[in-house]
């Protein structure tokens, strides 16, 4: 069981699916994601971006469903590319069921070996490494005249480890407490 770093590999699918710069239209479904939220509300028009600064940042499941219905048009259909992807990049004690990482299905689980093969791919993307090196991020929020202030989770970037270059953490009660890190010290 791997929790919230499952979504490493959401956010590498949707940096490369090109839509960046696209709105994505909330949907129920996205809103009523179980768990660590960003708060997202019912017919919103959000970045995915911003989606995916959420996803990565606060942990947000919302953020989760609405980037898979988007990218993958629908959940199923996202599910099948982080598959794809993970059998690309040789994860052979891998299988995805949901882009969030929470235990609502029993065939979901990872390696730490995978989920460093996985780190190691998307840190070599220049858009994923600023996502996941980032400390606070603003977004829109079309309810306020002030925009959403997003803190990231990981205490080993925001302070705990000076060479803490990204990572996410992950938890669940099945799970217990997961992490992946990056870090870099001359060179």
């Amino acid at each position: 069981r791997i929790a919230s770093i499952t979504k490493i590999m959401t956010a590498i699918i949707a940096i490369e699916s090109g839509k960046l710069q696209e709105n994505v239209k909330l949907s129920n479904n996205a809103i009523r994601a179980e768990g660590s939220s960003i708060y997202l509300k019912p017919g919103e028009e959000i970045l995915l971006e911003d989606l995916v600064y959420g996803l990565m940042l606060r942990s947000g499941n919302d953020a989760a469903v609405a980037i898979a219905e988007h990218v993958g048009g629908s959940v199923e259909g996202f599910v099948f590319l982080m598959n794809e992807k993970a059998e690309q990049l040789g994860m052979k004690n891998t299988h995805f069921a949901n882009p969030h990482g929470l235990d609502n299905r029993e065939d979901h689980y990872s390696s730490a070996y995978d989920m460093a093969i996985l780190t190691r791919y998307a840190m070599e993307n220049e858009t994923y490494r600023t996502i996941a090196g980032t400390k606070v991020h603003y977004a829109p929020n079309p309810d306020s005249k002030w925009d959403r202030k997003w803190t990231n989770k990981n205490r080993l970037l925001t302070g705990l480890y000076k060479y803490s270059t990204g990572g996410k953490t992950g938890y669940t009660k099945r799970a217990k407490r997961t992490l992946v890190s990056t870090a870099e010290k001359e060179g």
